[in-house]
């Protein structure tokens, strides 16, 4: 009789020899079903930008062939379109939006939770209360405030917006986070003679998973909208990703290779980073909305 493989983890052996009752089946099967409801249509749209237009009509689910496989469709993007800086502001405005959003949220949800004074209950209602309320219902006076401020047409009010848009559910995410650490290393750390902003440096380790899932809840809504950078920077210069697809939809109604890839290089960025950081992304949600 051969001794068990010692360097399989034992969840894992014991896994391995659960037996394939009805009921796990049925629920791989159904896991299976969904993950192929939420990456068929993204597959599809891959698939179809490397096809030529009668190709996508003739068979939209098959796979490019030596005869069908073109790239003319990026081709066109690239050489009519202006990528190039959608991804530059892309990137500007959700990199900015990300690190303002985790400083700021780092150090409200350190306030909230080590200082108790009298109005910390009232904030936290007010952050929770910014989660409830739609930014967008606001669109009127955010655009007057922009105009006064002389950012209208500008990549800094997109930030000042999502900013403002992303720290209350951050906020509320890192607050059950720095719950979680113990008091008594804060404690040995100002008995020791450290400052605040160094017990603040020495607690940050502990709270990773929850920068982690901020950043990633951060990005998604940011790199996505359409609405904002429709409303606050429409000029070419000043154009994110979303809102350069969405300006292929009409120049290239009838080119629909083009418009598949406009819509392919637009996703690829948010595939790519959910693909690398999805183990830190669903443990810090988990860890975090169930403390």
């Amino acid at each position: 009789m051969s001794a068990p493989d010692l360097t399989i983890p034992p969840a894992r052996r014991r896994q391995d020899r659960e037996p394939w009752t009805v009921e796990r089946i049925i629920v791989h099967a159904l896991l299976i079903v969904f993950v192929l409801l939420a990456i068929g249509p993204v597959l599809i749209v891959i698939i179809n930008s490397l096809k030529t237009t009668p190709a996508i009509f003739g068979g939209p689910f098959d796979l490019p062939t030596a005869k069908t496989f073109s790239l003319e469709g990026y081709k066109r993007v690239f050489s009519r379109g202006n990528f190039i800086v959608n991804y530059r502001n892309s990137l500007i405005v959700t990199v900015t939006t990300i690190l303002l959003t985790v400083v700021l949220s780092t150090l409200a949800a350190f306030a909230l939770v080590e200082y108790r004074v009298r109005l910390a209950s009232l904030l936290s209602g007010l952050f929770v209360l910014g989660i409830m309320l739609p930014i967008r219902l606001g669109t009127i006076p955010l655009i007057q405030m922009m105009l006064a401020w002389r950012l209208m047409d500008t990549l800094v009010a997109l930030i000042l917006v999502y900013t403002a848009m992303s720290i209350p559910i951050a906020v509320t995410l890192m607050v059950t986070y720095f719950r979680t650490v113990p008091t008594d290393l804060k404690e040995a750390a100002r008995m020791d003679g450290a400052s605040e902003l160094r017990t603040f440096w020495i607690v940050l380790p502990l709270v990773r998973p929850g920068l982690a899932a901020v950043a990633a809840l951060t990005m998604l809504p940011v790199w996505n909208d359409l609405w904002f950078p429709l409303i606050l920077a429409p000029s070419r210069q000043n154009q994110t990703v979303t809102l350069g697809v969405q300006q292929f939809v009409g120049q290239f109604m009838n080119d629909y290779p083009a418009l598949l890839a406009a819509l392919t290089l637009g996703a690829v960025p948010l595939v790519l980073l959910f693909t690398l950081f999805s183990r830190q992304f669903i443990s810090g949600l988990s860890k975090g909305y169930s403390k």
